[in-house]
């Protein structure tokens, strides 16, 4: 009886194995690394995808002691970042070189004095383009630049405005 009930669990074990190693070969032959489609817009937008950080221009843009911060999520068309006061989320739209971010942002409403957040807000939301020249994030109204963003913090621009 213990021999038959040992060679029960063992063909029991081996079958298990056989089939999770077949499970696993399956799961992992499904699994394909990210590509970029081919494609001058693809290779746009997927330039634009990730962290930018806003390139101040007036003391103003960084009144709050913040830098504002855009986040973009290609995969699911989501903006998330700070306005240099208040934490937004949201969606936008992009194809080519047309990009518009949508008036249904979410916000956080933390007052910050000396900063004029409604200029920022206005000038995300008239965003209808961009261009990305040399690393630097253009947000554009037509060929007016709105704002230019790099992926990494110039905190030396702080200390001269």
């Amino acid at each position: 009886m213990k021999y038959f009930l040992f060679s029960t669990l063992l063909v029991l074990a081996l079958n298990f194995h056989s089939d999770s190693s077949k499970a696993q070969k399956n799961y992992t032959a499904s699994i394909q690394p990210d590509t970029i489609p081919s494609g001058t817009n693809a290779m746009q937008n997927e330039t634009l995808q990730g962290e930018w950080h806003l390139q101040p221009v007036l003391a103003s843009d960084t009144a709050s002691g913040k830098i504002p911060m855009l986040n973009f999520d290609l995969r699911t068309n989501r903006v998330s970042g700070n306005t240099g006061c208040n934490s937004f989320s949201g969606a936008f739209k992009s194809q080519g070189r047309s990009l518009s971010f949508s008036d249904n942002m979410i916000s956080t409403k933390m007052a910050c004095p000396g900063y004029n957040e409604k200029i920022f807000v206005e000038n995300l939301l008239k965003t209808n383009r961009y261009e990305i020249k040399q690393g630097v994030l253009q947000l554009m109204y037509n060929t007016t630049i709105l704002s230019k963003w790099t992926r990494t913090v110039n905190t030396s621009i702080n200390k001269e405005l």
